[in-house]
């Protein structure tokens, strides 16, 4: 009797010092994909971000239009995206809090966003650029959204 619960008190503190050497690498695993949630995310934005720097370089007339429609489909297109890359709650990046804690408002705002992108990127094919950037500032209206759910860069 005495030898089967030594060997019981074995067996638990052999299975008690596997978990505790398998808990670091759960999570790192865990910091590792919250990471790549966030670059994701980050991604996304970024795209966003530099279509619309095009953009702005074609209203200014640095360069020319004829891409204007490529990059509203662009932009349409990660802006149907980005809901759904803030949709885990992995706070990170240049995200605050809030877009997790006001998340009805922070995704009533992205989805507005990306209809009002996906409308001009079909102007832009139906009716032409000039249409199509007539609504740009409101489509584009990103400081609105930045000024409460993002953190400045450091």
């Amino acid at each position: 009797m005495r030898g089967v619960r030594v060997l019981r008190e074995i067996r638990a503190a052999a299975i008690g010092a596997t978990a505790v050497m398998l808990l670091p690498a759960a999570v790192h695993a865990d910091d590792n994909k919250n990471k790549d949630i966030i670059d994701y995310r980050q991604h996304i934005m970024k795209t966003l971000n530099e279509q619309s720097a095009a953009l702005g370089q074609i209203l200014s007339t640095t360069v020319p239009g004829e891409n204007t429609s490529a990059h509203l489909q662009t932009i349409a297109l990660a802006a149907s995206l980005a809901l759904k890359a803030f949709e885990p709650k992995v706070p990170g990046g240049e995200a605050k809090p809030e877009v997790w804690a006001n998340w009805p408002d922070f995704s009533k705002r992205m989805t507005a966003f990306a209809q009002k992108t996906a409308e001009m990127a079909k102007i832009s094919k139906e009716r032409g650029n000039d249409a199509a950037l007539q609504n740009v500032v409101d489509a584009l209206s990103c400081k609105a959204c930045h000024d409460v759910y993002r953190a400045e860069k450091k």
